[in-house]
C-alpha cells in the first residue's frame, strides 16, 4: 500500500535503492502524445547523483527504458511502463545498518511496522524511488506544455542563507548555473561553500524549495477535500525528507490581520485579477489566475559521517557511524523532484477540471 498516486493520471513507483531497478507505471496517459525517450531523460539528468562535489558520488546515469503503452512514437492509452536499472550498487556500505538503526531515518519505522527490511542503501525509503516520479512527471509536464503552465523550481533556503525574492521569474539557466540550484548568484556562492563545509566535517544541513507556477487557468482544483493546496501539501509531503509546506504568505501571513493579508480584488483589462498575491495563486482551494507558489521544507540528510548514539534490533546501545555515499544537502537534486510532484498534482486537477465542467454539451 502507499505507492501510487493520482487517479485520472495514476503512477505506481516500484523498485530499491539497491535493487535491480526504480520503475513506474502510468495509468491514465491520453492516447496519440507523441513521446520517446527524448522526452523523459533530461528531467532525470536533472535528477540523478554524481552531478557536483556538493552530491552525492554515486555513479548512475539513470538511462531510461520504455517497456510498453508507446508504439510507433505515440501513446496508446494504455499503462506506461518505464525503468532506470541499477548499476552502482555498494551495499556493503551499509553492513553496520543491517543491525543498527540510523538516528532519524526510516530503518526503526520499516523494522517495526514490517519485520523484514531492505537495509541496503535505504532500500524502499531511499529517495532514489523518485526516479519513478519524475519519469512520470516528465509526461505530466508534456501534457501541461499545451496549456501554457510553466514550472519554475529552485533553492530558496539552505540552512540560515536564504536567497532575496525574486520578482522575475528566473530562467532554467540561471537556475542550472550553480550546483546549489539557487538563481541568485551571490547567495549560491554561499550556500555552496556552507554545504562543503557540511560534507568535510561529516555532517549536513536542510533547507527549502520555492516553487512558482505560471500560466494556470482559473478553476483547476476542487472545494473541501480536494483543495488544490490540500493535493500539493500531500504530495510535496510524500517525498524523503520534507519537513513542512507553506503556499502563499504561508505562515508569515499568520502575523497580519485581515486588512493586510486580503488581496484586493481589480478590473484589469477586462479581467478579474489581484493587486497582491498573498494567496498564492489559490482560494477557496481553486487557482484563481495569479501565480501558484509554495515553499517546502526539507531537514538535513539523515545518514551523516559522524558517531550518533543508536540501538541495534535487540535494543541494545550502539554507536553508529554513517557509510556510503550521501548528499550532505538534498535541496539541489530535490529540485527537479519537487518540480515532478507539482505537474502530477496539476495535471489531476487539469483531467478533472476539464471530465467535470467541460466535457458536457450542455456546459460552456
Amino acid at each position: 500500500m502507499g505507492n501510487s498516486f493520482g487517479n485520472l493520471f495514476r503512477i505506481s513507483s516500484w523498485g530499491e535503492s539497491h535493487g535491480g531497478g526504480i520503475g513506474v507505471v502510468i495509468d491514465g496517459c491520453p492516447p496519440r502524445l507523441p513521446l520517446d525517450v527524448g522526452d523523459i531523460q533530461p528531467f532525470l539528468d536533472r535528477r540523478r547523483p554524481g552531478q557536483s562535489k556538493i552530491t552525492t558520488p554515486r555513479d548512475e546515469e539513470d538511462q531510461i527504458e520504455i517497456l510498453s503503452g508507446v508504439f510507433e512514437g505515440l501513446t496508446l492509452g494504455t499503462p506506461i511502463a518505464m525503468l532506470v536499472r541499477n548499476k552502482d550498487a555498494r551495499p556493503e556500505a551499509y553492513d553496520d545498518m543491517k543491525t543498527k538503526f540510523r538516528p532519524s531515518h526510516a530503518d526503526f519505522t520499516y523494522q517495526t511496522k514490517y519485520g523484514h527490511r531492505n537495509h541496503e542503501g535505504g532500500g524502499r525509503s531511499s529517495a532514489r524511488e523518485t526516479i519513478a516520479r519524475v519519469a512520470a512527471a516528465a509526461i505530466a509536464q508534456k501534457i501541461l506544455s499545451f496549456d501554457k503552465v510553466t514550472i519554475t523550481t529552485y533553492v530558496d533556503r539552505i540552512h540560515d542563507l536564504r536567497a532575496p525574492l525574486l520578482e522575475e521569474i528566473p530562467s532554467l539557466d540561471a537556475i542550472e548555473s550553480s550546483p546549489t540550484r539557487c538563481p541568485h548568484p551571490e547567495t549560491a556562492a554561499k550556500m555552496e561553500a556552507l554545504v562543503l563545509e557540511a560534507r568535510n566535517s561529516g555532517d549536513s544541513v536542510g533547507g527549502a524549495i520555492l516553487c512558482r507556477v505560471n500560466g494556470l487557468p482559473i478553476g483547476w482544483g476542487s472545494p473541501v477535500f480536494d483543495r488544490l493546496e490540500a493535493d500539493l501539501a500531500k504530495a510535496m509531503l510524500s517525498l524523503p525528507a520534507t519537513k513542512g509546506f507553506e503556499v502563499g504568505s504561508g505562515f508569515e501571513g499568520t502575523f497580519l490581520k485581515g486588512s493586510e493579508h486580503n488581496d484586493p480584488f481589480e478590473n484589469r483589462d477586462g479581467q478579474v485579477r489581484t493587486k497582491s498575491n498573498l494567496s498564492g495563486g489559490v482560494q477557496g482551494g481553486i487557482s484563481n489566475g495569479e501565480e501558484l507558489y509554495f515553499r517546502v521544507g526539507f531537514k538535513p540528510t539523515a545518514t551523516i559521517l559522524k558517531p550518533q548514539d543508536t540501538v541495534d534490533e535487540q535494543g541494545q546501545d550502539a554507536e553508529l557511524i554513517g557509510r556510503g555515499r550521501h548528499d550532505p544537502c538534498v535541496l539541489p537534486r530535490a529540485v527537479p523532484i519537487v518540480e515532478a510532484m507539482a505537474a502530477l498534482v496539476l495535471l489531476e486537477h487539469r483531467m478533472r477540471h476539464h471530465a467535470q465542467c467541460r466535457s458536457f454539451p450542455f456546459q460552456q
